[in-house]
């Protein structure tokens, strides 16, 4: 909220409406004065200082060019020298006429002039109208400075100004002192704080006094940048130039010192100012109140709120805005009523900015009806609620995710004649962004948009965050690039949120492309976004661009956090860089960036995983932050990686007095402890853990089994069991199970154990151990013992088999084609009123497909269909189309084909796989090339296996070319060819004797694609070599196979047999017919069919 708070006159033009505001008022009630209270710009200075300064070293007629700004309107005279100047014909005319009319001339004549002498490279012209500027007391605005840089080729705007000051001197255009006043104002205007104090240490080094006037604009500026000391330094600066301090001059360090925090230094000022007989006014008390409350002291503000009640000065209209704002912010409710009371006694009357801060206080308070009520009361008492209001309303709503009842305020404010702006909606996107729902932050803006609100780049920014946080970079991207198609440009949030969007889906060098345009554009990036982009670089193995990073920070005025320096260190210890971890670290405190607890741990981290345990202890005893949990866990980390367990044991003892040990904690020392066969204090360690802790022992079996092995596990968990630890011993049993079936020889050891467990220490089993260890029997193929097992399941009463295991029993009777055992049990699910579901039907009909019963499973299928109940999906059809394939019932395979979609199950490309295969080994090319061109033509994506089956189905018609071409696009696609594939290509290459084509590949599957070659390779070559007659050739294969350890089969001799019949070599055929039978292979009728008759 922006209160202007006096409105006295200054000396000159630069008013520092800013100065005396009441501080950090949020920006969102800056427009609610502009519908309700009216305050007069605040200008410093007076009549008095005017004269006084007409006397100063150097003169000035800064003042005097105020004044003529202030005139409202051109005389008629002034009007009529601009019109006759911009019509002359040229320069030399304009410039003569303009030294003719001297005393008629204005800003805007003046700069016309010097830019047409510009045009024409005239500076000792261009000089004589600057001098003449400043001795007329003609004002010189940023487009008069900015025409004289053009003219002396400095680029670079009103920032070049320090560097231009020189440049100007020496070409002729030395600024006097209200010059330098006129420029400083212009660059602080322009934000340019460091440019403008730069002009005014070369004020003063030039011998020229700045006006108060410059000095509390200064302070002003500085005091938006935080820079206290100088601010400080200024007021002393002021002084030594002979310059008192006033009131206002005073009231500004107040503002900044209280700004900061520096509440003792502020009331020192106080104090000086009634020392120096120069009392605070309204302003003074008020700026400190506002003071008091952003540092949180409001006691304080209440203190000096009483004194102004009791003395001169009275709150005005602004205190109790102040006060109200403030204490509404704290959700000092109570506080607020009671300053509301006091302003109505005081004869302030409520009007919609008041009203609007109570809303807001009403809200924060979680008084949301009261909220609503004021809103009533406003209307009766004349105040109508405007678009702050509402939005205030709106805000508090959703700070407590009532969205819904935002959402009909929202609805219901054009019918109180109030329309949403742009705020309003980014209000919602903000809502939508922070709570994850990215989809209604789009839909919002779009809105906004249909509504002819133009979006601005708060709201576009609001919406790229919703989408940078759910990484949707497709939208984000429209959102950016159509920024220039509204008129807008990015600023520095939207950029750091584009940034912070492809750093998250893995798009970094468009992250560093954008940063690049970012800096080029003289945006900030943000540093959190930065060290992002480090952490991205780094986990993609790019740490020389994560370094580069780094150093290009000090390049882009950003000075590196503890979480960028955390980051490295990260990055050096994955890649075992200990020497330039150390190194980085002790440059920490040097850079004035302490490291924390997460840099120790870090660093720890580092030195406990590259085996430098005792590095990292002398480093913890160092340590000048206090260790948290994760840092004694990373020591006993490093003591057990080094096999010292008696000592991680110490140091866990010792953390205990501490530190509270956590569930890593006992993972990382508890499966070591075991391992040493140190059961006993293993068993100590985890019922001390277990009295502060809900965890139980059975989540740290995995790592126990991992690394203690079955044996001392099972004598760990016994112990538990045996004690009652554990309240759940199934509990334990399960990842007992499940480590003996994945990680043991036989499956019959994982049924002794759970025998152990529930026969002799009586742990009772549930159904996921059952299930578990039915499932592991079935996969050894193991169906009689599972089959027991099932059994026992049931007659024990401990627990009810449920769908999945009987789902595990018919696939396994599926597979090992028992069909009469899988009808049985599939009967017996109903009876047990356990409903199957998708999977146990597409079971069954696998079962049936694999034993050659496609109409069964037809049958089946159809039945399921009508009874409504069931959804088929591609795990259905896939055996059926198959099954029907196989049998030669194309025309049935595809019809089943067509008719998914209208079960709401679209065909993949395992189903496409089948029926192209089905449709080629029947030698209807075509067909599966035109099946392959709709599955493209549909978006499902191949795989190798569709390539390899369309390469396979073309060869066997004899359409080489085209298959060949297939085999190419497996590459052009991004799949890699495998030994299958190239075998299919090289067969098809070797029948239509392109014997040069298969032999290239061949050489291409060993060499560029580092494929072994198979038997089939080598069979599929000697026989089509031997068949075009280069036995020689086919014999080299031959040999090859020998050298690289493969073991010939018949197929091998026989295809060597045939080679040498056909190229007239009887007996080389022979020969090698007799090496096969002392070879202990067994010729079949094919080997007697290849011999040549010895006759």
């Amino acid at each position: 909220m922006t209160a202007l708070l006096c409105s006295t006159s200054l000396c000159g033009d630069i008013t520092v409406s800013d100065t005396f505001l009441v501080s950090n008022i949020k920006e969102k009630r800056n427009s609610l004065l502009n519908g309700g209270l009216k305050f007069h710009t605040l200008k410093l200075g007076s009549l008095f200082h005017r004269k006084k300064q007409r006397n100063t070293m150097k003169g000035s007629d800064f003042s005097v060019s105020m004044i003529n700004k202030k005139k409202k309107f051109k005389s008629s005279g002034e009007e009529e020298v601009a019109k006759i100047l911009k019509s002359l014909p040229d320069t030399a005319s304009a410039f003569s006429y303009f030294k003719e009319v001297a005393q008629s001339h204005t800003t805007e004549t003046c700069n016309y002039i010097l830019e047409a002498l510009r045009l024409d490279g005239k500076l000792q012209e261009m000089a004589y109208v600057f001098d003449m500027m400043q001795k007329r007391v003609i004002k010189r605005d940023a487009t008069t400075f900015l025409t004289i840089f053009k003219s002396l080729s400095l680029k670079g705007g009103l920032r070049q100004a320090p560097y231009a000051l020189t440049k100007m001197r020496d070409s002729g255009f030395p600024l006097n002192a209200y010059s330098y006043n006129g420029l400083i104002h212009l660059l602080l205007k322009s934000r340019l704080c460091v440019e403008a104090m730069e002009v005014y240490r070369s004020m003063i080094f030039n011998g020229f006094k700045p006006s108060l006037q410059t000095y509390s604009s200064l302070m002003v500026g500085l005091g938006k940048r935080r820079d206290i000391d100088s601010v400080m330094s200024l007021l002393k600066e002021m002084e030594t130039l002979g310059l008192k301090p006033n009131v206002y001059t005073f009231t500004i360090c107040i503002r900044v010192l209280g700004r900061a925090g520096k509440i003792n230094e502020a009331y020192g000022i106080l104090k000086r100012m009634d020392e120096e007989g120069c009392g605070p006014d309204v302003v003074t008390y008020t700026v400190l109140i506002d003071a008091l409350c952003t540092a949180g002291k409001l006691d304080c503000a209440k203190e000096v709120f009483s004194m102004m009640k009791t003395g001169r000065h009275k709150p005005d209209r602004v205190t109790y805005i102040t006060l109200l704002d403030r204490f509404s912010d704290s959700r000092d409710l109570e506080s607020v009523r009671r300053f509301w009371s006091e302003m109505e006694n005081d004869g302030h009357v409520p009007d919609v900015v008041t009203f609007t801060i109570l809303v807001d206080a009403l809200c924060k308070g979680g008084r949301f009806s009261e909220a609503f009520e004021i809103l009533d009361v406003m209307r009766e008492r004349g105040v109508l609620p405007n678009l702050h209001t509402y939005n205030t309303l709106i805000c508090g709503l959703l700070r407590v995710h009532k969205l819904d009842d935002a959402l009909e305020v929202f609805d219901n404010m054009e019918s109180f004649s109030v329309t949403p702006t742009a705020y309003t909606y980014i209000v919602f996107i903000d809502y939508y962004g922070k709570t994850g729902d990215s989809v209604s932050a789009l839909e919002t803006f779009e809105k906004m948009k249909s509504k002819g609100i133009a979006p601005n780049i708060v709201a576009c920014n609001a919406s790229l965050y919703s989408l940078a946080k759910a990484g949707k970079d497709k939208e984000a991207k429209q959102i950016f690039y159509g920024l220039k198609n509204i008129g807008l440009a990015p600023d520095s949030v939207t950029y750091n949120m584009m940034m912070k969007c492809y750093s998250k889906v893995g798009e970094v060098d468009e992250a560093i492309k954008l940063m690049s345009e970012m800096l080029e554009n003289e945006c900030e990036p943000d540093v959190i976004v930065v060290n992002s982009l480090i952490n991205t670089l780094y986990k993609g193995d790019r740490v020389d661009e994560a370094w580069e990073m780094f150093t290009r920070m000090e390049e882009m005025k950003l000075k590196p956090t503890v979480v960028t320096y955390n980051t490295l260190l990260s990055g050096l210890g994955k890649n075992g860089k200990i020497r330039e971890a150390i190194e980085l670290f002790e440059v920490m405190e040097e850079k004035g960036c302490p490291p924390n607890t997460v840099t120790f741990n870090t660093l720890l981290d580092c030195l406990c995983k590259n085996d430098e345990v005792m590095v990292a202890l002398k480093m913890f005893f160092k340590m000048s932050c206090v260790p948290d949990v994760c840092t004694y866990n990373t020591i006993i980390y490093g003591l057990m990686k080094k096999g010292r367990v008696k000592d991680a044991m110490c140091f866990f003892h010792q953390m205990k007095k501490l530190v509270g040990p956590d569930f890593v904690t006992l993972c990382t020392l508890l499966p070591g402890v075991v391992k040493a066969g140190l059961i006993e204090d293993a068993y100590k360690i985890i019922t001390s853990f277990l009295h502060s802790s809900e965890d139980q022992p059975a989540n740290l079996m995995g790592s126990v089994l991992a690394e203690g092995g079955v044996e001392n596990a099972v004598l760990f968990s016994e112990r538990l069991v045996v004690n009652g630890v554990c309240r759940d011993g199934e509990s334990i049993l399960v990842p007992m199970v499940r480590y003996c079936l994945k990680h043991g020889d036989n499956p019959s050891g994982a049924r002794t154990l759970f025998e152990r467990f529930t026969k002799d220490l009586g742990v009772k089993p549930k159904l996921p151990v059952y299930n578990l260890l039915i499932s592991g029997l079935l996969e050894a193929d193991m169906i009689e013992v599972a089959q027991e097992l099932f059994l026992e399941m049931k007659s024990s009463g401990c627990c009810i088999p449920d769908v999945a295991t009987y789902n595990f029993l018919l696939d396994a009777y599926g597979k090992s084609g028992k069909l009469e055992e899988l009808f049985e049990m599939y009967k017996e699910m109903s009876s047990h009123e356990c409903v199957p579901n998708t999977i146990t039907h597409n079971i069954v009909i696998s079962g049936l497909v694999k034993a050659g019963n496609v109409d069964e499973a037809l049958d089946l299928y159809y039945d399921l269909i009508s009874d409504g109940d069931f959804s088929p999906s591609v795990c259905t059809y896939g055996p059926l189309i198959d099954g029907l394939s196989k049998s030669g019932r194309l025309y049935e395979a595809k019809q089943l084909f067509e008719g998914m979609l209208d079960y709401g199950c679209s065909p993949n490309c395992a189903i496409y796989n089948i029926l192209i295969n089905g449709f080629g080994k029947a030698g209807e090319a075509d067909a599966a090339c035109k099946l392959f061109k709709r599955m493209v033509r549909e978006g499902v994506r191949s795989d190798l296996k569709t390539y390899s089956v369309l390469v396979d189905c073309l060869c066997m018609v004899g359409r080489v070319d085209e298959a060949l071409r297939y085999f190419k696009e497996v590459t052009e696609s991004g799949l890699d060819p495998d030994v299958v594939c190239y075998n299919l290509i090289i067969n098809g290459l070797g029948k239509s004797r392109r014997l040069e084509e298969a032999l290239e590949l061949y050489n291409e599957m060993k060499s560029s694609r580092g494929i072994t070659p198979d038997l089939y390779t080598y069979n599929s070559l000697i026989l089509n070599l031997g068949i075009a007659g280069m036995v020689e050739e086919a014999g080299k294969v031959y040999s090859e196979i020998q050298r690289v350890g493969l073991e010939p089969n018949v197929f091998t001799f026989n295809a060597l047999i045939r080679g040498y019949s056909l190229c007239g070599k009887p007996q080389h055929a022979y020969a090698v017919y007799q090496t096969m039978v002392t070879g202990g292979f067994s010729p079949n009728t094919g080997t007697y069919e290849q011999l040549p008759n010895r006759g």
